[in-house]
């Protein structure tokens, strides 16, 4: 299984690849008012689709047993919602002064602003050994707090960018967000059994309809006549991006670490990875309709793109090294204790 779901990242990774090469081939067929119609198809029908995906998939009836670990949970929650994005925003001031491109900054910021993603930090939490339980939960959860937080996350630090009143972004997102996640669950509660039993490929739905709006969204920046990239500034943004995640995740294991942190090894496994994974799957849809019609949105999105599978490859990475520390710790704890 987990074999499958590694062959399944890296198809999609070589479809991310492949959608914005066919983008830059012939942007005129993805671009708003082609043959498409993005507008229509991916505004309204894709990010519908991948949210009632959503909704069918969470699992959230067996998250009731993860609820105990209340500090566990609001440690993940106000790092990745709060302290996440309110860190790159300070860091974005300074950056602001030089002459990287400032769509690929706001971009970054972006990036800070969304919710932990519904699959990765789990699976890798799940390679160590780590507290599965609470990254399951704190993932499911985390993308039910994004859907209301994010978008305003977004207007806080960014500001809307499109010329669609708030009002309308907000409508748009509740009819194309939480409504089909809510019918998504309403529905896998009576159809819950055959769902285990046939196991739909819900992360391949999700991924292909996902490669559908990047292919759309680069048509549109591709069909731009002014459209610019600075190749120096994106290989500024790709060398933050890794160093950004290296930071956070040495921040939540000292943080988590402490004597007086509550957390054991297991836990702070389940928090490195939560608190600095970011979704792809939700980021891009919610992208789309913030800064809909907005000429630079694919350069926004381009730090969310690099991200997604940076977090995935350096996790992987450090499985070996996050697992080995976390069995000599618990080896540790289990020679420490008093004999009785």
């Amino acid at each position: 299984m987990r074999l499958l779901e590694r062959m399944r990242k890296e198809w999609f990774m070589i479809g991310i690849v492949v959608a914005i090469a066919g983008a830059k081939l012939k942007p005129s067929v993805g671009a708003n008012g082609g043959p498409l119609k993005p507008e229509i198809t991916v505004s309204y029908i894709a990010v519908a689709t991948i949210f009632l995906n959503s909704g069918l998939s969470l699992k959230t009836e067996e998250l009731t047993s993860a609820l105990v670990h209340l500090k566990l949970h609001l440690f993940i929650q106000i790092f990745t919602l709060a302290f996440f994005p309110a860190t790159i925003w300070l860091f974005l001031q300074l950056l602001s002064i030089t002459s990287i491109n400032e769509w690929l900054l706001k971009g970054l910021q972006t990036v800070g602003c969304m919710p932990p993603p519904v699959s990765s930090a789990v699976i890798l939490t799940k390679a160590v050994g780590g507290n599965e339980a609470a990254a399951i939960f704190n993932s499911a959860f985390g993308s039910f707090l994004g859907i209301i937080i994010t978008p305003l996350l977004l207007l806080l630090f960014l500001g809307s960018s499109s010329s669609v009143p708030f009002t309308s972004i907000f409508s748009q997102l509740f009819m194309t967000v939480v409504v089909p996640l809510i019918i998504g669950q309403i529905v896998r509660r009576y159809i819950k059994d055959w769902l285990e039993r046939k196991k739909p490929p819900f992360g391949a739905i999700s991924s292909s309809v996902l490669l559908v709006i990047i292919y759309t969204t680069f048509c549109d920046t591709f069909s731009n006549p002014h459209f610019d990239l600075d190749k120096l500034s994106l290989v500024l943004i790709l060398f933050m991006i890794v160093s950004i995640q290296l930071s956070f995740m040495l921040l939540t294991f000292i943080f988590s670490t402490r004597n007086n942190s509550g957390f054991t090894p297991a836990d702070t496994v389940a928090i490195i990875f939560c608190s600095t994974h970011k979704s792809l799957t939700l980021g891009i849809p919610m992208l789309k309709i913030v800064f809909a019609g907005h000429e630079h949105l694919s350069l926004i999105s381009v730090p969310l793109l690099i991200y997604h599978p940076a977090q995935i490859l350096l996790g992987s990475v450090l499985v070996p090294t996050i697992k080995s520390w976390m069995v000599s710790r618990q080896k540790g704890v289990k020679l420490t204790r008093p004999t009785v």
